[in-house]
C-alpha cells in the first residue's frame, strides 16, 4: 500500500497553516490594568515578562487540521496496493447457479457474466450477453493476480467472431445447461419499384424472377412503370433502368433517404462510387455503391444481359440482389464452448489507484461544521 499525489504542487497550501497561528496570537484575551494605591511604591518600569500563550487551543488544532486536509485535497492523493485478490467465478446465463457455488475456496466471489457482473445471488440475467466483450472487460478490471474461473454451457450464444485473448490463465469449466437462442430478426422481402425506358423491357424478366424467388408463394412484388411515373416513398427501393443522366428528382429522392439501383447506362452527376458490395467469382465488381445525403445509390457495372453479365442466370442471383437492399447480414454468434475457450496472451492492464479526494471532501465538510459549531457556541469565551 502506497500513497501518491497526482498534483504535488498542491502541497504548497500547507503554508496556510501559519494563518490560524497568527490569528490566535494576535487576538488573545484583552487585559485591562487596574490601579491600586499600594502599587505607587513599586518601581515604575518593571521588566516585562513575555510568554507565548494560545487561547482555545482545541479550536486552533481543529483549524490547523482543516487546512492540512485542504492542502492534501488540492494535491489529489491516490492510494494503491489495496486491490482485492480474492478469486472470481463467473457463470454464463443458462447454467445452474449451484454449479458455480460448488467451489472449494470459500473466499471466491461469485458473479454472473452479464453487464455489470451482478452477484450470483441475484436472478439470472435476461437476454444474450456479449460473452467475448464481457470477458475482455472483466480481464481488464480485475487485478493481475486474481484467478478467474468461467462456467459455461456446452453451446454458447452471443460469441463474437474472434476467440478472446486474455492476460491471465482462465479455468474454463463446461457444465450442463443451455443458453436461450438469440432471436434473429427476419426482414420481409423488399418491394421493388422499377422505372424503365419506353419500349425497352428486356431486363425486367430477370428482376421479376428474382422478386418471385423472394416470396414463399412465388408472387412477385415488383411495381413496374416508365420513367414518367411518380417515384415511390424513400422507404421502398428503386431500380432505375433509364439510360443517361438521372433527373434531379431522383437525386433529391436519394438524398432524403432512398436506396436506388441504377443500370450501367444510367449516371448521377456529382456522385463518385466508393465501395463494391457485389463482385463476381473472379473478383471483378458487378455493383458499385456510394452514399448521398441520407440515402444510398448503387449502379451495375455491366449491362443487364446474360452475355455481358452471366450472374443474371445464376441460381444465387435473387439472393445477391436482395442482399443489396437488406444490408449486411448478422454475424453468427453460436459456437461450441470447447472452441471458444480464452487464449493466453492478451494485454495486461494496470489497476487504477483509489482516488481519495471524495473521502477527503466528505471529511473536510464534516470538520467545517464542527469548526463553525465550536466558533459560535454561546459558552465560548471571547477569543478568535
Amino acid at each position: 500500500m502506497s500513497l501518491a499525489f497526482l498534483l504535488p504542487a498542491g502541497l504548497a497550501a500547507f503554508a496556510a497553516l501559519l494563518l490560524p497561528l497568527l490569528l490566535h496570537l494576535a487576538r488573545r484575551h484583552e487585559q485591562t490594568p487596574t490601579d491600586f494605591a499600594a502599587l505607587r511604591w513599586l518601581r515604575q518600569n518593571p521588566k516585562p515578562r513575555h510568554r507565548i500563550r494560545f487561547d482555545e487551543w482545541p479550536l486552533l488544532l481543529l483549524r490547523l487540521l482543516l487546512l492540512a486536509l485542504l492542502a492534501l485535497w488540492l494535491a489529489r492523493p491516490v492510494l494503491s496496493g489495496l486491490d482485492d485478490t480474492r478469486p472470481w467465478t463467473v457463470a454464463v446465463p443458462g447454467v445452474e447457479a449451484d454449479a458455480a457455488r460448488a467451489t472449494p475456496d470459500a473466499r471466491t466471489q461469485l458473479h454472473w457474466l452479464a453487464p455489470g457482473f451482478p452477484p450470483l445471488d441475484e436472478p439470472m440475467p435476461i437476454g444474450t450477453p456479449a460473452i467475448g466483450s464481457l470477458l475482455r472487460q472483466l480481464d481488464a478490471e480485475l487485478p493481475p493476480g486474481v484467478a478467474l474461473t468461467v462456467i459455461v454451457p456446452a453451446t454458447l450464444q452471443g460469441a463474437d467472431a474472434e476467440r478472446p485473448a486474455l492476460s491471465r490463465a482462465v479455468t474454463w469449466k463446461i457444465v450442463e445447461g443451455a443458453m436461450p437462442a438469440s432471436s434473429a430478426k427476419i426482414l420481409p422481402p423488399p418491394s421493388l419499384t422499377v422505372r424503365h425506358p419506353v419500349g425497352d423491357d428486356s431486363a425486367l424478366r430477370y428482376l421479376r424472377a428474382a422478386a418471385r424467388a423472394w416470396q414463399p408463394s412465388g408472387t412477385a412484388t415488383v411495381q413496374i412503370a416508365t420513367s414518367d411515373a411518380p417515384l415511390p416513398p424513400p422507404t421502398q427501393p428503386l431500380v432505375w433502368l433509364v439510360p443517361g443522366p438521372a433527373p434531379a428528382s431522383v437525386t433529391e429522392w436519394i438524398s432524403t433517404g432512398g436506396t436506388a439501383l441504377l443500370a450501367r447506362e444510367s449516371t448521377l452527376d456529382g456522385i463518385a462510387m466508393s465501395s463494391v458490395p457485389w463482385r463476381d467469382a473472379e473478383g471483378a465488381p458487378l455493383v458499385e455503391s456510394a452514399t448521398h445525403g441520407q440515402g444510398r445509390v448503387m449502379r451495375f457495372t455491366r449491362s443487364l444481359r446474360p452475355g455481358a453479365m452471366p450472374a443474371l442466370v445464376d441460381a444465387d442471383f435473387p439472393h445477391r440482389l436482395r442482399a443489396l437492399f437488406d444490408g449486411p447480414t448478422a454475424v453468427p454468434m453460436r459456437v461450441l464452448a470447447t472452441d471458444y475457450a480464452p487464449a493466453r496472451g492478451g494485454a495486461t492492464y494496470p489497476v487504477a489507484p483509489r482516488d481519495l479526494q471524495p473521502w477527503l471532501a466528505l471529511l473536510i465538510a464534516l470538520l467545517v461544521l464542527v469548526e463553525r459549531w465550536m466558533a459560535t457556541r454561546r459558552t465560548r469565551s471571547v477569543a478568535p
